[in-house]
């Protein structure tokens, strides 16, 4: 076996199973000025070898993750809960066990429903490059698509 190899590891998820042990739930975002509500995630898995790491992050009832984009492809796979996501200029209804690609320098943002948590897995790179909000030209892009206006607003 190679002395680079992966240790393997196991990691239990609680009676809940939204939550695993030995990982620790953090603040979704850490950055000064972004702008979310609501939302948890957990790395539940990375390695070097790999390049990639998959996190969970959960999304309390009416709260939204951060409108960005960046360099970094997302496959984003739903477990629990009901709402709606942005990607591009599309905006869908999502739910248990959808798959969502976010691909590169594409606008995204996750919006929980009224009266459910959103809970899902993402798979990233694991050494991303940062995020970008929209300047206010590229707000005032997106505000002019109907769609995109209603999800912006929480409508």
């Amino acid at each position: 076996m190679p002395d680079d190899a992966a240790t393997p590891t196991l990691r239990r998820a609680t009676l809940e199973g939204y939550s695993w042990d030995d990982v620790e739930p953090r603040r979704y975002r850490e950055e000064p000025g972004a702008l979310f509500e609501g939302v948890t995630r957990q790395v539940l898995f990375s390695d070097p070898g790999l390049q990639g790491e998959l996190r969970y992050f959960e999304v309390s009832s009416g709260g939204y993750s951060s409108l960005e984009r960046h360099a970094h492809m997302h496959a984003v796979l739903v477990l629990r809960g009901a709402g709606r996501c942005l990607v591009g200029e599309a905006v869908y209804a999502i739910g248990p066990h959808d798959l969502i690609t976010v691909p590169p320098w594409t606008w995204h943002q996750f919006r929980a429903a009224a009266d459910q948590k959103l809970g899902f897995l993402c798979l990233v790179d694991a050494e991303r490059d940062k995020p970008a909000a929209p300047s206010a030209a590229e707000r005032e892009a997106l505000m002019r698509l109907p769609a995109v206006r209603e999800f912006l607003a929480g409508r």
